[in-house]
């Protein structure tokens, strides 16, 4: 008889640390939002700060061997409501533009679509550093946006350019992304059964321990880098 998969809200130390980072995305939209002086500021501070504690819950989680189904769904949420929702906070201030944020937004929600194709049918699609990449270029380009709403000595122009850098990267990352992905969408898969990942990681018994921890580190590199 099979072992029901341990789905329960176990909320750790990482886990702590990425629903505080969910928790300051509101703070900084409200600042955005609100007509008081040095919002654009203070938004950059909380943002950086949130910013900062991406990578450290998920260096605590695989060190401390603290890694929960919770955390890798909530880890890759956290990184991008923080970055589209400041995003899209940034638009009625005329601080970004329109189709910067639909690209990436829309990368967003086609790589979200594919994950899920792949998870169904049990393929794990290996990251690149363009995730990385990708992430590291949206946050500087917001800060600086922010900076530049602050202080008028920053050229705005710089902002955009950044941001549309960004964007390529972006989009790159998603191409990188599908291209690997690109035989989830051939007859191979068709007629074949697929076993359920879950199983690997869950059915006690049925693989080794080392394996077992091998298979959910890859798991949650992947749903951080993409």
């Amino acid at each position: 008889m099979k072992k029901k998969a341990n789905l329960t809200w176990n909320v750790n130390l990482p886990n702590t640390i990425t629903l505080i980072r969910i928790a300051m995305i509101p703070l900084i939209m409200l600042f955005l939002l609100l007509p008081i002086p040095g919002k654009y500021l203070i938004s950059a501070i909380l943002f950086v700060a949130a910013a900062a504690t991406d990578g450290l819950d998920g260096h605590i989680a695989r060190s401390r061997n603290l890694v929960t189904t919770l955390g890798k769904f909530l880890d890759p949420l956290a990184d991008k409501l923080l970055i589209l929702a400041t995003l899209i906070c940034l638009l009625p201030l005329e601080k970004a533009g329109a189709v910067a944020i639909i690209l990436i937004l829309t990368r967003e929600l086609m790589v979200t679509g594919l994950r899920a194709i792949a998870a169904d049918k049990g393929v794990v699609i290996a990251a690149s550093y363009f995730g990385k990449f990708k992430t590291v270029s949206q946050i500087i380009a917001i800060t600086y946006i922010l900076l530049a709403g602050q202080f008028a000595g920053l050229p705005a122009w710089v902002g955009t350019l950044l941001l549309w850098i960004a964007v390529v990267i972006t989009i790159l990352s998603g191409a990188d992304y599908f291209y690997k992905a690109k035989d989830l969408f051939g007859d191979s898969f068709e007629g074949e059964e697929e076993e359920d990942p879950a199983e690997i990681i869950y059915d006690g018994g049925l693989e080794e321990e080392a394996e077992i921890m091998d298979a959910e580190e890859r798991a949650y590199d992947e749903d951080r880098n993409n």
